[in-house]
């Protein structure tokens, strides 16, 4: 299985979009959401729902139970 912040920040970079952006998305701060992808905090469903829908992906990709 693939670490939660690793497969965010990859997401991310595959859809061309800046950790701003996706901060901005979640209606947080930058700082706040670079903690993800590094692996220091957990987002909520509410925002697992939000990033998911955000990049298009299900939420088994997102939290890496799936490869597809």
């Amino acid at each position: 299985m693939v670490e939660f912040g690793k497969r965010l920040r990859e997401i991310r970079m595959e859809k061309k979009k800046t950790q701003k952006q996706t901060a901005e998305v979640l209606e947080m701060k930058l700082r706040s959401y670079q903690t993800y992808e590094q692996g220091v905090r957990e987002p909520s469903i509410k925002k697992l729902i939000t990033l998911a829908d955000f990049f298009d992906v299900t939420l088994d990709y997102l939290m890496g139970r799936t490869d597809a």
